[in-house]
């Protein structure tokens, strides 16, 4: 099967194609490998930190991680190594969890009250020799299918800004205020609020701008995702946060076959 024949899985089966499966978390040794994983990237190679990091068995955890279900890609010709991980929480899951995980840095209230089956994302992570490849697409293809099995209608989490000096950070923030601002009625609010209305429209230079958005922003824009009100400055994460929604009936029919690859062969 080529990458342009993949169809969106119904989890709880395992997808192959070539060397990579998707799947969920199933046990306690899954949840450690994405765990690692989580460690490698965000703590290893981008300064973070948190109350419940494992330093010494190299584990990046939180006090969420129970609650969420745990997708991972991994790559079957190499034993099933964890390269790739998402973390998941719906609307009932976080009942039980008591809160989102993104409340601690946003008011979610525009979202609670839509009346919309809402999923959280977050943990986005590949092993640095994955990326730019395959792994992501796989990783894209799970989670669609995820969205699909639960009957999820919105989308959102926190994606970060490596650092926490916003003034290099000026034009990206500025050009995601102006440019891609949520509507009002899906429109979370960050409570430290970090305004990113830091310049004026016409001082943007687009391009450079861009260049400095993360790759999975970008992606998320490219399916028609939007941000909240204001960023969130995360000083142990060592991150400037922004909250991305992203709306699956808005989604135009070609964002809608990027995301799910429904097309014809």
């Amino acid at each position: 099967m080529t990458d342009r024949q993949v169809r969106p899985q119904r989890l709880g089966e395992m997808t192959v194609t070539e060397a990579f499966s998707v799947r969920l978390a199933k046990d306690e040794a899954d949840i450690a490998a994405a765990q690692r994983l989580r460690y490698d990237v965000f703590v290893t190679e981008l300064g973070g930190d948190g109350a419940l990091v494992d330093h010494e068995a190299r584990l990046e955890r939180d006090r969420f991680d129970p609650f969420y279900d745990h997708l991972l890609v991994c790559d079957d010709s190499k034993g099933g190594a964890v390269v790739g991980v998402y973390r998941l929480l719906r609307d009932d899951q976080a009942a039980v969890a008591g809160q989102f995980y993104s409340e601690d840095e946003y008011d979610l209230t525009a979202l609670r009250t839509s009346g919309r089956r809402l999923l959280e994302l977050g943990r986005s992570c590949l092993h640095r020799d994955y990326r730019g490849g395959a792994a992501m697409f796989h990783l894209w293809q799970g989670l669609a299918g995820y969205v699909l099995d639960h009957g999820i209608e919105v989308l959102f989490g926190v994606a970060s800004f490596h650092g926490t000096d916003v003034d290099k950070l000026a034009e990206p923030l500025s050009l995601l205020h102006h440019r891609h601002l949520a509507p009002p009625e899906l429109r979370p609010r960050a409570r430290a609020f970090q305004s990113m209305n830091l310049l004026a429209e016409d001082q943007i230079d687009r391009r450079r701008a861009m260049l400095q958005v993360p790759a999975l922003i970008k992606a998320y824009l490219r399916l028609g995702g939007c941000v909240g009100e204001g960023a969130f400055v995360d000083q142990s994460f060592n991150t400037v946060d922004v909250c991305l929604v992203m709306d699956t009936a808005r989604m135009t029919d070609r964002q809608r076959a990027l995301y799910t690859q429904e097309r014809a062969t």
